[in-house]
Parts: structure tokens; sequence; C-alpha cells
């Protein structure tokens, strides 16, 4: 493995789990949790990026839970 392969990798590695830290892969984990539980449905429409980060604030605002901000 050379220096700039593993410096990649662990860069990568690193801004996997600043990701996760910061809950930028909600979303992510969302489609995923859609995918496992409805499939293919269509009456169970998928939300777009947009309406996912604004439900996810709505939900924060109405239920405040403890955190930094």
């Amino acid at each position: 493995m050379s220096l700039a392969t593993a410096v990649r990798s662990a860069a990568a590695g690193l801004a996997w789990y600043v990701r996760g830290v910061m809950g930028e892969d909600a979303y992510d984990k969302y489609l995923a949790h859609h995918e496992s539980v409805h499939g293919t449905d269509t009456a169970v429409p998928v939300m777009t990026e947009r309406a996912f980060w604004r439900d996810q604030t709505d939900r924060q605002d109405t239920n405040p839970q403890g955190r930094c901000c």
C-alpha cells in the first residue's frame, strides 16, 4: 500500500466518521430503513432529501432533546 493510498483511505474513514457524528448520514439511514421496511411499495412514498430534513427540523423543534445548540 503506497503512502498516497493510505492517506486517502484514512481521509475517507475520517470523513465517514465525522458525517456519522454530525448526523449528516441521517437521510442515507432513512433511505436504507425505508427500503428494508417498505421495499418497492409505492403506497408509502419516499421523502425527498429536502422534505426529510424539513421534517427532521420540525420534529426537533416540537420535541427538543439534549443537543449542543
